[in-house]
């Protein structure tokens, strides 16, 4: 029998016996401190000034801040976001599904690269 590198024969070798980094995940320190997001409701309209890091740890608290008072349309001003990931790309998504034509978007270079190469670069809630 050939020596697959398996203590016991029959069982398959692992490509990583360990952990190929000590994180588990990208934000194990928590929310950016920098991080925040402020929703100002005059009449049936939201506007949201963000700014720090957008990511798993914030986007929740994006998309609430966005929703208040049960607002039918929504600016997020996102120039002073300075890190935008996944989980604020779904955040971004759920408020175009709930405000549709009624969302507009002002965005960071770091956050319109990430649209960008995401494929939401030409959506009509992004503005300049």
């Amino acid at each position: 029998m050939p020596d697959n590198g398996a203590d016991v024969p029959d069982e398959p070798v692992l490509a990583a016996p360990r952990p190929l980094c000590n994180r588990v995940f990208v934000d194990q320190d928590g929310a950016d401190v920098n991080f925040t997001a402020t929703g100002v409701v005059t009449g049936d309209a939201v506007v949201v000034t963000v700014s720090g890091e957008v990511d798993m740890s914030t986007a929740d608290a994006m998309f609430r801040a966005a929703t208040k008072d049960n607002a039918a349309a929504a600016t997020l001003d996102l120039r002073a976001v300075t890190f935008f990931d996944s989980a604020a790309i779904h955040a971004l998504i759920q408020l175009a599904e709930r405000y549709g034509d009624r969302l507009e978007v002002h965005p960071s270079p770091q956050v319109l690269r990430v649209l960008e190469i995401s494929g939401l670069s030409t959506q009509p809630w992004l503005r300049d």
